[in-house]
């Protein structure tokens, strides 16, 4: 009998509120999902990277409707949670990237990501207000939905030429305020940045390791309390 997506929803939440850590892989299409899951692992997290790969796109260059598609591969291949990396959901304007949300729900994910990384080399990053509102936005959707959608909000700043810790920390702090669930900044140069900004917020943290130069031995590891780390 196939798992509901209520009940999916229910185990991933389950997993963000454990003790310690767990680790969330990155599958490329349905084949490496159900690989993944018959390795044992609890849940599975798209890539935008992957998306764009199995495209021959560079990431970044996916459509919505094709990104929406691939997770949904992803989903129907197997029972486990799925959340999905909706980049900047999308769009610009705050409601408009909340519509991804809802339509990210609609092809089975249980979560799923919002940035605040433009897509504009000129101006790489939304200012901090415009972030948050966008995080509101898509909290506001994802309260909406029949289900506990996981919504997970991004800063891209130590991606995008903006390596400021304390810069990267209001952020988290301003979107854990508007609601997200779990607070994401890829690219922290080193434990200490991993430790001051899992002291900062309350909510759970996603680590994204296997970043060459950024990652930490699981030794390393212990000393900080993330709830998940991103395995791409």
């Amino acid at each position: 009998m196939a798992v509901s997506q209520s009940d999916k929803a229910a185990a991933f939440r389950k997993l963000h509120e454990g003790p310690g850590a767990f680790v969330i892989p990155n599958p490329w299409d349905a084949g490496s999902a159900r690989i993944l899951s018959a390795l044992g692992f609890q849940a599975l997290a798209t890539s935008s990277g992957a998306s764009a790969g199995m495209l021959g796109r560079r990431d970044g260059k996916v459509t919505r409707d094709e990104a929406l598609g691939h997770a949904r591969a992803i989903v129907e291949a197997t029972d486990l949670p799925v959340s999905a990396d909706l980049e900047k959901c999308f769009a610009d304007a705050p409601d408009a990237a909340a519509e991804t949300i809802r339509l990210a729900a609609g092809v089975g994910l249980v979560g799923g990501s919002i940035e605040d990384a433009t897509g504009d080399k000129d101006k790489p990053l939304y200012d901090i207000a415009t972030a948050t509102a966008r995080v509101a936005a898509a909290v506001k959707v994802a309260r909406s939905l029949p289900f506990g959608f996981t919504l997970t909000a991004r800063t891209e700043s130590f991606l995008r030429g903006n390596p400021n810790l304390d810069d990267v920390i209001a952020r988290l702090k301003a979107f854990e305020q508007a609601g997200a669930d779990v607070l994401m900044a890829p690219g922290l140069p080193d434990l200490a940045s991993v430790r001051a900004v899992c002291a900062a917020v309350s909510k759970p943290v996603n680590f994204m390791a296997g970043i060459k130069g950024k990652s930490f031995t699981a030794c390393g590891a212990s000393a900080w309390p993330p709830r998940s780390i991103a395995w791409p």
